[in-house]
């Protein structure tokens, strides 16, 4: 599932500022452009997010879920999903 639906990008337009210093998006319109340009992930549960940092050689040694979870390229989205938006 790597679907841009209006929950994700909703989910990144209200953080964004979490992963930039400054917005990269002024519309939600803009948001979506944004993550379809940088091949954003959406995934299905923090399992999946762990999976995600192991298979892109993220360092997680030490790291737990919680942890995990809090990056900043880490955004939930709400409904269990998470978006994984890599600067």
């Amino acid at each position: 599932m790597n679907e841009l639906d209006d929950m994700v990008v909703n989910a990144f337009f209200k953080n964004q500022l979490k992963l930039f210093p400054k917005q990269v998006a002024m519309t939600r319109a803009e948001a979506k452009e944004f993550l379809e340009e940088c091949y954003a992930v959406v995934v299905n549960s923090p399992k999946d997010v762990l999976q995600y940092f192991v298979e892109e050689d993220i360092d997680t040694e030490g790291a737990d879920e919680e942890s995990i979870l809090a990056a900043d390229e880490v955004f939930a989205v709400g409904d269990g999903r998470y978006l994984i938006v890599e600067a």
